[in-house]
């Protein structure tokens, strides 16, 4: 069947596509990935810019748009529902035959609201409407601010996709807010899903830098490592907090565990194994959404084994050892949160601004 069929069918863990294009939908490449075993998939403010900005295809939906007298931002959610509808059509088998495990399309709320609680569950709740498929997921980035918002939207019954996880300590206070918000929710619980979406590489590029600032050979050695094992405890404290009592009643009522979901697993470094942030972080109940082409190497070479939970141990000495080295990891994971949620801004504020200047070369009706 091939590795990303056996990935789930053997280790347990999805595999998502990270990207999306409307070249994908209509020419049947997305139907394709599919059916080499992709059980999701996940798009972002930076993905839409890459696609819109970068195709012909979106030209003669967006001159109608713009001949109707729909504004710029509102053209934009119409061009990007568009696309997402064709991904729900496409993922919506896997979704039916795995009874709900699978099959998403994630579409990502306005950044720009990321700090603003109320305004993120409006736009949660006005896409989850607007869209109004079983297999939507909304993205809410995992901020301080988005705890209330994610609480807020799984108490009423929305699946969500937490993004822009970079700390442990902020996954916790996610999985409180997940655990909360069902306990918050009328009724059964079956219907509402959620994944929590843990970044991996950008860590190590952060913390890479600094242990070569450091200069010491011990930080030398360590370089490379930090990512996979702040995925790997994340992972123990996962499985930790969906036991126990609190979740048993929770499961009664039929609830789903929100799995971690690991993110940015494209290699950015060279010198690391293309597969590194696939191969490295297999395990049960876990989603790794993954860039085209680290799914299309994983496809030809990657490795098929059970890896996340192997040495919680070693994975716990190895941050120890990365703090004492020097690095502040808070630190770090506090500046990738706040460059995340920037990037994601100028991504969409860069779209409306190409789109503008798009909507000023349409021949005048």
């Amino acid at each position: 069947m091939g590795r990303l069929h056996d990935l789930y069918e053997h280790e347990g863990q999805s595999p998502w596509l990270d990207n999306l294009r409307r070249g994908w939908i209509t020419s049947g490449e997305l139907k394709r990935w599919v059916e080499a075993g992709v059980r999701g998939l996940t798009s972002n403010p930076a993905i839409f810019q890459n696609a819109i900005t970068g195709s012909e295809a979106y030209d003669s939906q967006f001159a109608e748009l713009m001949s109707a007298g729909t504004s710029i931002e509102d053209s934009y959610w119409k061009l990007v529902t568009t696309d997402i509808e064709g991904a729900l059509a496409i993922l919506r088998p896997v979704y039916d035959r795995s009874d709900g495990l699978d099959g998403y399309v994630s579409v990502e709320v306005d950044p720009s609201l990321a700090n603003d609680t109320q305004a993120t569950a409006a736009a949660a709740r006005a896409l989850d409407e607007s869209i109004d498929e079983p297999n939507l997921y909304v993205k809410i980035p995992g901020t301080a601010e988005g705890l209330d918002a994610i609480q807020q939207m799984i108490a009423e019954g929305r699946s969500i996709n937490v993004t822009l996880l970079f700390s442990l300590e902020r996954y916790g206070a996610v999985i409180e807010a997940y655990l909360a918000g069902l306990e918050d929710c009328d009724g059964d619980l079956s219907h509402v899903s959620s994944v929590a979406s843990f970044f991996v590489s950008r860590v190590d590029t952060e913390v890479d830098r600094r242990l070569d600032a450091v200069g010491t050979p011990e930080a030398a050695a360590l370089k490379g490592k930090t990512a996979i094992a702040q995925a790997c405890v994340a992972y123990g404290l996962f499985r930790e907090r969906f036991s126990g009592p609190r979740w048993e009643a929770l499961v009664a009522r039929g609830a789903r565990p929100q799995r971690p979901l690991w993110a940015s697993t494209s290699t950015k470094n060279p010198d690391y194994p293309d597969t590194l942030y696939v191969d490295s972080l297999i395990g049960p109940n876990t989603v790794n959404t993954i860039p085209d082409a680290t799914l299309k190497a994983f496809a030809d070479h990657g490795t098929l084994a059970r890896t996340i939970d192997v040495n919680l141990d070693e994975a716990k000495a190895t941050l120890a050892a990365v703090t004492a080295a020097g690095v502040d990891l808070d630190g770090v994971t506090t500046q990738l949160e706040r460059e995340g949620v920037s990037a994601f801004v100028k991504s969409f504020d860069e779209l409306l601004s190409a789109l503008s200047d798009k909507a000023d070369d349409l021949p005048a009706s």
